[in-house]
């Protein structure tokens, strides 16, 4: 018996010897890997687990690790396994983000609409921070708010307007229609709408220059249509004209929709008959009259010929007809033949609405710019 059991002694020595053994070679493995994954993928796992998220603030000192994590924007390598997990972290930057903009403007608050001091704070953000994330953070908090028509005034008499305006200069896409968005709700006042009236002429521009179909770009074309509301700003887009029209030829459906939405405004107001009229259009303006062509487009572009026709006064006009220069608005409506056939082609439409509106159209467009004819 003493025999046995002191060879079952040394063979529990044995099982639990390579048990340790085991477990050392496990922590000395991971430990190397772990060594790997931060070489190859930079501080991921502190920045994943939030714990080095206090640099959300530009109290911060820039001089701790922070520096070595470099940020990707959400678009970064796409298409990769290194732009999945970029993205990843971003969205998970910009949602931490968002809550400690949240957490220092109401602390004791969980509530959307902040009260003037909670405004003062966000704006503090956005004139002094640099950083992508929390200029779109701060942004979101202040766009949501000035969707209140009591928080425009507020905003406006704290200084907002050109403390926002000013982010237009930034070359960073998100945060620039964010902005865009924010001065687009603030626009919903008269008072605000004068004093944004000095920044038409940049935002008309950049929405021109922009990618078609961008984010920027519907932002800029929100923006310019609540400025052009009223008739008041209006020709201060006399000379953007023929650069709507090409947006409007070559953009997607939204693009088009929002194209309209501008040139509807222009379009009821008289006095911008001959500015419209004289603008330069794409010769493909008229292949837009076809069956494939959304009906929404279709009507309304139908509606801004036909309050073109309904305010410009043809018979006083006529000495001056020719100042319209051979590609204009004017010379496509001029062409009777062709734009009759290409318009009088969808006729057959499947929608009664589009049938009516074209009939109607071509009816006004006869009588206005050809009474002859009609005789």
């Amino acid at each position: 018996m003493g025999y046995a059991r002191k060879v079952g002694w040394v063979t529990a020595g044995l099982v639990i010897g390579a048990g340790a053994c085991y477990c050392i070679y496990r922590l000395t493995r991971g430990r190397k890997q772990n060594k790997e994954k931060m070489a190859e993928g930079g501080s991921r796992d502190v920045d994943e687990a939030g714990a080095r998220y206090n640099d959300w603030s530009d109290d911060d000192d820039d001089s701790n690790d922070s520096k070595s994590v470099v940020w990707y924007p959400p678009w970064a390598r796409i298409g990769t396994e290194a732009g999945t997990r970029a993205r990843a972290r971003a969205r998970a930057r910009a949602t931490r983000a968002r809550r400690a903009v949240q957490k220092r403007a109401s602390p004791h608050s969980d509530d959307t609409v902040l009260s003037p001091q909670e405004l003062q704070k966000i704006l503090c953000l956005v004139e002094m921070s640099e950083k992508p994330y929390i200029l779109e953070a701060a942004l979101i908090a202040l766009g949501n708010n000035a969707a209140y028509a009591f928080n425009r005034d507020i905003i406006r008499d704290l200084g907002g307007l050109p403390i926002v305006a000013k982010i237009l200069n930034t070359r960073d896409p998100i945060v620039k229609e964010k902005a865009l968005i924010v001065l687009n709700n603030l626009s919903v006042n008269a008072e605000n709408q004068r004093r944004l009236k000095i920044y038409m002429n940049q935002v008309c521009d950049d929405t021109i220059t922009s990618r078609l179909n961008s984010s920027v770009q519907l932002a800029g074309l929100r923006l310019l249509t609540n400025m052009t509301v009223t008739n008041e700003y209006q020709h201060m887009l006399a000379n953007s004209i023929s650069d709507f029209f090409r947006l409007f030829s070559a953009g997607n459906e939204e693009t088009k929709l929002q194209v309209l939405k501008l040139l509807l405004n222009l379009a009821e107001n008289p006095a911008m008959s001959r500015e419209l009229l004289r603008a330069q259009v794409p010769s493909s303006l008229g292949s837009l009259f076809n069956k494939k062509e959304n009906k929404e487009v279709i009507l309304k572009l139908l509606v801004v010929f036909e309050n073109l026709n309904d305010n410009f006064r043809w018979e006083e006009n006529e000495a001056t007809q020719n100042q319209f220069g051979e590609g204009s608005l004017f010379f496509f409506l001029k062409e009777f033949q062709v734009c009759a056939d290409k318009v009088l082609g969808i006729e057959s439409h499947h929608d009664f609405l589009v049938k009516v509106k074209v009939g109607k159209f071509m009816a006004k467009l006869a009588e206005h710019m050809f009474p002859k004819i009609q005789e």
